[in-house]
């Protein structure tokens, strides 16, 4: 990660748009991260075929906010399991369309599926690279959309698609709800 990155971006971009203080988030090594989170959050795939084989079923995305300025999108998400809506991650993600196929414009642009089933369904090539993991206090936001107690502990991780050509794609901040919601 580049020392002028953000450990929240793009997330922080909401944050102060809205006037909101960031929540203070801590870098922290992978093998620092507990189980089952570490299990979640440290590898190269993308979020959403990860909680789909952990929860054994499929993942849709509310979606909180978003802002498109030409090629460029960011959104807020929920990523919510189907059978009972339970939130499975929150975060943020800026999306370059350009790197898209048309009909997964389209559909990244409806904002009903997560990215990672647009890129798997479409047979987009690409890469996953985490480029942090960290620790974050749940805010009035984030409890919120995790559906979980102001102040408490958890984990995510800032992460980075790549097209074949070695550009950016999507960067991404992915925050996992507490562990009993596993």
């Amino acid at each position: 990660m580049n020392p002028s990155e953000s450990l929240l971006d793009p997330l922080d971009e909401f944050y102060l748009a809205s006037g909101i203080p960031t929540p203070d988030a801590r870098r922290i090594e992978s093998q620092d991260i507990p189980e089952p989170y570490r299990s979640l959050l440290v590898h190269e795939d993308d979020m959403t075929p990860t909680l789909e084989a952990a929860y054994r079923q499929r993942i849709h995305l509310r979606l909180v906010e978003r802002k498109l300025e030409g090629e460029m999108l960011l959104r807020r998400v929920v990523l919510l399991r189907d059978k009972d809506n339970q939130p499975v991650v929150f975060g943020a993600i800026r999306i370059r369309l350009a790197y898209l196929t048309p009909e997964a414009r389209q559909f990244v642009l409806e904002g009903r599926l997560p990215l990672g089933r647009v890129l798997g369904d479409m047979f987009i090539q690409h890469l996953s690279r985490p480029v942090a993991y960290f620790e974050v206090r749940a805010d009035s936001v984030i409890g919120e959309a995790l559906q979980t107690e102001i102040s408490r502990c958890l984990y995510g991780r800032r992460n980075k698609l790549y097209v074949p050509s070695g550009k950016v794609l999507a960067e991404v901040v992915e925050i996992l709800p507490p562990a009993e919601a596993f």
